[in-house]
């Protein structure tokens, strides 16, 4: 018998889900969770075999529980499910070693044959969510992205230039660039979008 945790803020949904996973002979939902939080402690308490982990969550998302189970080395096969594609979402997911990677409108019985090819040590990701993580490609260079982390972490164009060994004017370029290429007004809003995609 596969023992899941189901992760889901909305309670329509995640009964809805719980139900049609009970249908099936080899799997029974032990646990569910409307938060992140309480998420994390139930799979890290009762020790389920996977947790089905809803992206956009209260408290934690699904990604900083999968990233906080890695951590604890928690030998719980984790499922991703999300709605849309979000850039970045699904390179974060990868790096904290998820299992699988679900569009939340897929059939239950897919679900279901999911869950099985996880535990048997396989992945499950839907290709949709592949394709679009592929068409977000990040635009800088590795040098733009130096430049932009360390405006992240509040040094000045000086301290910049003076850090990368770089002169005042070409920092200011460097800049210039990442504005135009990432199609932002400000340095925030580019620090903002580059995290979101994990380009930074």
């Amino acid at each position: 018998m596969i023992r899941i945790v189901i992760a889901e803020d909305q309670r329509l949904l995640r009964g809805a889900l719980a139900s049609l996973l009970d249908l099936e002979d080899d799997l029974k939902v032990i646990g569910e969770a409307g938060d992140g939080q309480e998420a994390l402690s139930m799979i890290l308490n009762q020790k389920p075999d996977v947790c089905l982990l809803d992206i956009e969550m209260p408290i934690l998302t699904g990604i900083e529980v999968a990233e906080q189970l890695q951590a604890e080395s928690s030998p719980c096969r984790i499922i991703i499910l999300t709605t849309f594609a979000r850039p970045g979402y699904f390179e974060r997911a990868v790096k904290a070693g998820v299992s699988g990677y679900l569009l939340k409108d897929e059939p239950s019985d897919k679900l279901a044959e999911s869950i099985r090819r996880v535990m048997q040590g396989h992945r499950a990701i839907s290709p949709e969510l592949i394709f679009d993580s592929i068409a977000k490609k990040n635009p800088l260079t590795p040098r733009e992205c130096e430049v932009l982390r360390l405006i992240s972490s509040g040094q000045t164009t000086n301290e910049i230039a003076r850090s990368l060994h770089l002169s005042h004017g070409t920092v200011r370029n460097y800049i210039s660039e990442i504005l135009n290429k990432l199609e932002v007004k400000n340095r925030i809003e580019a620090i903002s979008l580059a995290e979101e995609n994990g380009w930074i």
